[in-house]
């Protein structure tokens, strides 16, 4: 089972920023495509960004992150980023990477989340 491990997140006023990482043990992460998810309570899972396998050159962002949050990889550490600036309210939730880059069916691999609470 691949595992993979979040981190980086906390409480955070509005404005302020935050950096995930979604640490892998056991394998290489370069080899998947991976994507940052977030669930609030009462909403349904959706996809925040996703980075492409290999070099990572391609990019998705969900349209309210765009130019807020940048996804990043570094192969050498095994593993992938997400650094959230300008942060508000509404990223309130609980974070997620996992792989493939879709919310539906099952995942190569899947973490335990990381809290995120912008509040002030």
């Amino acid at each position: 089972q691949l595992q993979v491990v979040e981190s980086g997140g906390g409480l955070v006023q509005p404005g302020g920023s935050l950096r995930l990482s979604c640490a892998a043990s056991g394998f290489t992460l370069n080899n998947y495509a991976t994507g940052w998810f977030r669930q609030a309570p009462g909403k349904e899972r959706e996809g925040v960004s996703c980075i492409s396998s290999s070099d990572g050159n391609w990019t998705y962002y969900e349209d309210s992150v765009k130019g807020r949050f940048t996804i990043s990889r570094d192969n050498a550490k095994n593993m992938v980023y997400l650094q959230m600036n300008s942060l508000k309210p509404e990223d309130t939730a609980v974070y997620y990477c996992g792989s493939p880059c879709r919310t539906w069916g099952e995942h190569d691999f899947w973490g335990q989340g990381t809290q995120v609470t912008v509040s002030s």
